[in-house]
């Protein structure tokens, strides 16, 4: 019953990619005259972001759009964060995931992410703890989070059948929302700017502020985690 995999957010987890996201949502939105604040990028971040899109324009407009006229929105949205330089992977994560492999644990990649760029960058990246089938994306998933099919995904494709061996590791709270949702524990990194009560609200079975701290500490909360097990 010890944990066997470990499913890692992409964005505000691998990389301090969420102040372009949230820039890159401001504009493009602004320019489909829906109002969307920093905030709001990051209190949604995890969803499909078509999903974003249509329940903003919903309440914003009253009106019930499709997905292919939500995706004709997201497109522009990607298209500007794009220009931007890329996002730097953050301090520590190639560190933990050298020792989670040591440990003989898989490595997985759960994102409500449709930007194909940034998945193919993954691989590049985190090669040789990350390969394309061990990832997960909004094209794999029919319900984003904060439901928690994209993780019971990611559990499917390393193979692990019970949610209990499973840990996950996010920063957005219907991140953590769907990884407790699926049954795995599940560490908050807080590395925006919620409040750690916000993270904490959803569950998560502990919270730390990067991932360079998680690696840290990561044979202790493993030993902890298996012993709980």
């Amino acid at each position: 019953m010890r944990p066997c995999c470990v499913l890692f957010d992409m964005d505000g987890v691998l990389y301090d990619s969420m102040p372009l996201h949230a820039k890159a949502w401001i504009e493009a939105m602004h320019s489909f005259g829906i109002e969307m604040t920093s905030h709001d990028a990051y209190i949604t971040e995890g969803q499909r972001g078509i999903d974003t899109i249509r329940q903003m324009v919903l309440e914003q407009h009253g009106k019930d759009i499709s997905d292919d006229e939500a995706q004709a929105m997201y497109d522009e949205k990607a298209r500007l964060f794009h220009l931007m330089a890329p996002a730097p992977v953050f301090d520590g994560v190639t560190d933990l995931m050298r020792q989670i492999h040591h440990a003989g644990l898989q490595i997985g990649i759960v994102t409500g992410s449709a930007q194909r760029p940034l998945i193919n960058r993954l691989t590049h990246d985190f090669s040789p703890y990350v390969d394309q089938a061990h990832i997960v994306t909004a094209y794999d998933v029919s319900r984003g989070k904060p439901h928690p099919e994209p993780y019971l995904k990611g559990l499917e494709k390393a193979g692990v059948t019970n949610p209990a061996q499973g840990i996950v590791v996010e920063n957005a709270p219907m991140g953590i929302r769907a990884g407790v949702a699926a049954g795995c524990a599940t560490v908050a990194i807080n590395s925006g700017p919620l409040p750690d009560e916000v993270l904490l609200a959803e569950g998560p079975t502990l919270l730390l502020h990067s991932i360079r701290e998680l690696s840290n500490l990561w044979q202790t909360i493993y030993n902890q985690l298996s012993i709980a097990h």
